[in-house]
């Protein structure tokens, strides 16, 4: 995860077989198993959010996302157990350390990394070692784990969760999210079908 630009390598641009893909996404939704019951039963949610990848899927969807909109999507009437944000900070940005106050203050846990300056310029903070140790952390305490993310380097970890029974919901821009997700994720949701209900 980073906060310079999405990597080219999350980016599909020229899917094997884009129509068979489109139609098994899509027919996640219409699966008994996501029924409003079925949701229910498995209450207990933990969401884990990119903020790297939120923010270049906003600037592409022209969006400004509302976070307590955004909880209330994921959760979807379940009990949420912790949401996570994960981002790269720049101390001297005051505006973006008000911003993160906001979060905590607002139901979310935030896991901050300072930014790190690269000879050619950009500044990166990896936190996929974070977010992979956490969501393995509370697998035994949820029923679903709904990451916000595209990065295909947390394959791994998610194909993990899904052996010990946990249910994974993966959430994001379809372009920049990793076909590796989607092939383990129990249920996936193109960000593009929330922009009503999570923009402000």
């Amino acid at each position: 995860m980073t906060q310079s630009r999405p990597s080219p390598n999350l980016i599909d641009e020229s899917p094997p077989d884009a129509s068979a893909l489109d139609s098994a996404i899509s027919g996640f939704d219409e699966n008994p198993v996501f029924s409003a019951h079925a949701l229910q039963e498995a209450d207990r949610v933990a969401i884990f959010i990119d903020g790297a990848n939120l923010f270049y899927a906003a600037a592409h969807l022209r969006i400004e996302v509302d976070y307590v909109r955004l909880l209330q999507s994921l959760t979807n009437g379940r009990r949420l157990l912790r949401a996570y944000y994960y981002t790269g900070v720049d101390p001297s940005n005051e505006k973006q350390q008000g911003f993160l106050l906001w979060m905590r203050r607002h139901g979310y846990r935030v896991v901050a990394k300072d930014l790190v300056q690269f000879p050619d310029g950009s500044r990166k903070a990896n936190l996929l070692v974070e977010m992979a140790v956490d969501m393995l952390r509370l697998a035994e305490y949820c029923d679903t784990l709904i990451l916000l993310s595209g990065d295909g380097e947390l394959a791994y970890a998610l194909n993990n969760l899904s052996y010990r029974g946990v249910q994974i919901e993966v959430v994001s821009l379809r372009i920049m999210t990793s076909e590796r997700l989607i092939d383990i994720a129990d249920r996936y949701r193109d960000l593009t079908h929330l922009q009503p209900s999570i923009q402000r």
